[in-house]
């Protein structure tokens, strides 16, 4: 494989992993649109791709690592006490690392199981278009519905100070109480506390992770699998089911990022044995566009955690739709004979 070829996938698999536009879907569409047809058929195709995501796994833990010492170590706290008792695990960080793991076992059942068949698609760069307007219109979707839900809010809240005698200072307190949380979640996830990440006042009615199930991480981690067909974003994926589920888009947020390290991370190096079979070339190639992989994607996520304080998914889901429609449009002109390959 072209080291140009290796470089530029890197360089896409970095800036678009962390943000919900699928950076495996551009893997596909950005060859097909340049005309790289060897590239997408080649048998070290997707081991390279896979291994490239290393490098964003790496960017994630840099990023986050001080999220992930308060992890451990309340979850080493929480196995040798066997509960999850506040005297125990007082910041809850021992149970968002239990949330983590429930979270990781879909995707990697799924991705396991259905390996072979979903390579196939890989090498479909049409079919990786169609799913990034999917993408786009499941984003705008999701913003559509939380929308309703942060218009109708005031309401409910003047509904429930008149009908049950609560008083509008208390409901006050009680958002005064939750910044507080937040702050305390941002000082000990480093990460976020950096980038000055908050709740914005519509989001005052989502839940933390503190309020979040096993069975919610669950099905969150089981949207993460939909990212296994090109053009389906797993950040997407995995914000959208915790949004729609009542967690504040900081707490979606963080979920996400958390999620995404153990399953991006345990994903490539499973594939790097194929590619040691490929040669030191091909192997070299892919330790370079690693490098180049983790610091776009360290770039990104500090972007996206000064974006997440005031902003919504729309720009990524218009995009999504856009692009995917002028991309699916091309690579049908061109099956039907319309355009040259």
């Amino acid at each position: 494989m072209d080291l140009f070829h290796v470089l530029v996938l890197a360089l896409l698999q970095g800036l678009t992993e962390l943000f919900p536009v699928s950076s495996l879907g551009h893997t596909v569409i950005i060859p097909g649109l340049l005309g790289w047809r060897e590239t997408l058929t080649s048998p070290t195709f997707l081991p390279l791709v896979v291994t490239l995501h290393l490098g964003t796994a790496i960017a994630l833990l840099t990023f986050f690592w001080r999220d992930w010492i308060a992890l451990l170590r309340g979850g080493a706290r929480v196995l040798v006490a066997g509960r999850f008792t506040p005297d125990v695990d007082p910041q809850g960080y021992g149970r968002q690392l239990a949330l983590v793991l429930v979270g990781s076992i879909p995707a990697g059942l799924i991705g396991l199981l259905l390996q072979n068949p979903l390579e196939r698609l890989f090498s479909e760069p049409v079919l990786a278009a169609g799913f990034l307007v999917v993408n786009g219109v499941v984003l705008l979707g999701t913003e559509h519905i939380l929308e309703g839900r942060r218009a109708a809010a005031p309401a409910l809240a003047g509904q429930s100070a008149g009908g049950h005698g609560v008083s509008l200072g208390a409901t006050a307190a009680a958002a005064r109480g939750d910044t507080r949380d937040q702050g305390r979640d941002q000082r000990h996830a480093t990460g976020f506390a950096e980038a000055g990440m908050g709740a914005t006042a519509g989001e005052a009615v989502g839940k933390s992770l503190a309020d979040m199930s096993f069975t919610q991480a669950a099905v969150i981690g089981l949207a993460q699998s939909f990212a296994l067909l090109p053009g389906i974003s797993r950040s997407g994926a995995t914000m959208v089911t915790g949004l729609v589920s009542g967690l504040s888009h900081e707490a979606a947020a963080r979920f996400s990022f958390l999620l995404a390290t153990p399953i991006i991370a345990a994903a490539g190096l499973l594939e790097v044995p194929r590619l040691l079979h490929a040669g030191g070339q091909t192997l070299a190639y892919a330790a370079l566009g690693g490098v180049v992989a983790g610091i776009a994607a360290y770039l990104s996520v500090r972007f996206l955690m000064r974006y997440f304080q005031t902003n919504r998914l729309n720009p990524f889901a218009w995009y999504c739709i856009v692009a995917g429609c002028l991309a699916f449009v091309y690579f049908a002109a061109q099956s039907f004979g319309v355009l040259p390959h």
